[in-house]
């Protein structure tokens, strides 16, 4: 794979490669609709796979936050056509590496020292490249490591990508005046704290030592000494990447022991210690050769303060969607509801609410919960394709919910996405055992 020797860090040359990118876009759309004339009836999946192509190209040479929204994006199944989906999936694991000449030259910065003077042996390529690092394989003492070195610039770079991406986002879910600004502080927040591997050593080392107990779950030991604020080293895994494994030949018991393992280890953090590993992409979990879930990244960590966490989890409460009155005042609390909600406003969203709520938390209703179901996988893609074509929720405010939605929702759809790739039946308050 070709390695990259410079990352564009200026505001105006990023935003030069994103308006080249956009121009390529545009591009496809011409050509498609050239055909369409000519042809008549023309399939859009060449358009999409032109498309996907293109903002991938153009983002996973920029990384940073810039390519974190691909990887937040490909988690998202059942929102994008399949050509982004799986294109945007390997902005997970597998994007051009930095060159060696660059890597020497981060540790010198970082570690006051070159990785050939750090550790007994250090492979200058890299085994996994992704949005905000990549990783190397070292040995110091015989002991086999992985150090996560990140990419220059990406943290100084941050606010003037979001900054880029915000009027987008803004005309794609309709947010309106400076309420929607909370929503782009949050993740500010969050992805500069990922780019922080100080603070990623020691969220590593308590979530691990808090649930070092839950079974069949094992995790890296983290090097102080060896880390800094641009470079992490923890022990070497062994184990396959679990979008790899979902696509392997495994039976039933293995997947639902390995989903059962996610399960209790999601609700153990979001219960038991209120903070929760916020980033359930695939690349961020192994399976090792005797089928033991390893969780390798803890840049994303978001804490649940008790006034989101006790109405957000009323709300997955069957008896609580179906009070009408108890229903509507969790809505205001989690700020779905808004005291300048026009009537129709309100009355829209109670009913909107009302079907994703019910639907979202069925696995909340049963003692028992299948993620293998096709039911449940195309009830909701039919939900996602519905409102994703809805007129009248175009012209609604868009500025709904908590901040704390972004990271919490995330986290679920990426919990419950990953236990459908396992096609995992997991047993639903089997985490209480271990609180």
């Amino acid at each position: 794979m070709k390695t990259l020797d410079k990352i564009p860090t200026g505001k105006i040359e990023r935003a030069g490669k994103l308006v080249k990118t956009g121009v390529k876009v545009g591009g496809n759309y011409v050509k498609y609709y050239s055909k369409k004339l000519v042809h008549g009836d023309v399939s859009k999946e060449e358009l999409n796979e032109d498309n996907a192509s293109d903002i991938y190209d153009g983002l996973k040479s920029l990384k940073g936050s810039a390519l974190k929204v691909a990887q937040m994006l490909s988690m998202e199944k059942n929102l994008l056509p399949r050509a982004y989906v799986e294109r945007f999936s390997l902005s997970q694991f597998s994007v051009p590496p930095l060159s060696a000449p660059l890597v020497r030259k981060t540790f010198k910065k970082y570690l006051g020292n070159y990785p050939e003077e750090i550790f007994d042996s250090f492979e200058p390529e890299s085994i996994n490249a992704a949005s905000i690092g990549q990783v190397h394989r070292a040995v110091k003492d015989g002991t086999q490591l992985a150090v996560k070195i990140q990419y220059p610039g990406v943290a100084q770079s941050i606010s003037s990508d979001l900054a880029l991406v915000k009027p987008i986002a803004t005309r794609m879910f309709n947010l309106q005046g400076k309420d929607s600004e909370k929503y782009f502080r949050e993740v500010e927040d969050k992805l500069l704290e990922e780019t922080n591997y100080v603070l990623e050593l020691s969220q590593s080392k308590e979530i691990s030592k808090a649930c070092h107990h839950l079974p069949n779950l094992d995790f890296p030991q983290y090097y102080e000494s060896l880390s800094s604020e641009r470079i992490l080293t923890m022990d070497w895994m062994e184990g396959t990447h679990i979008s790899d494994f979902a696509k392997t030949s495994f039976s039933e018991k293995t997947g639902n022991e390995l989903g059962q393992t996610l399960w209790d280890f999601y609700m153990y953090q979001m219960h038991g210690l209120r903070k929760v590993h916020a980033d359930p992409h695939p690349g961020n979990f192994l399976v090792s050769e005797d089928h033991r879930l390893i969780a390798i990244d803890f840049g994303c960590i978001k804490e649940v303060p008790d006034e989101f966490y006790i109405p957000y989890f009323e709300l997955a409460q069957r008896e609580v969607i179906e009070d009408d009155q108890l229903f509507e005042q969790k809505l205001e609390a989690l700020e779905i509801l808004t005291p300048a909600d026009s009537p129709e406003e309100r009355k829209f969203f109670k009913a909107l609410f009302k079907e994703l709520l019910t639907l979202f938390t069925m696995p909340f209703h049963e003692d028992y919960f299948d993620f293998g179901s096709d039911e449940f996988w195309e009830r909701i893609a039919d939900l996602s394709q519905r409102y994703s074509k809805d007129e009248h929720l175009r012209k609604m405010n868009g500025n709904r919910g908590s901040r704390h939605f972004l990271y919490i929702n995330r986290t679920f759809f990426g919990l419950y996405n990953l236990l459908h790739d396992l096609r995992a039946r997991v047993e639903v308050n089997n985490y209480k055992r271990y609180i």
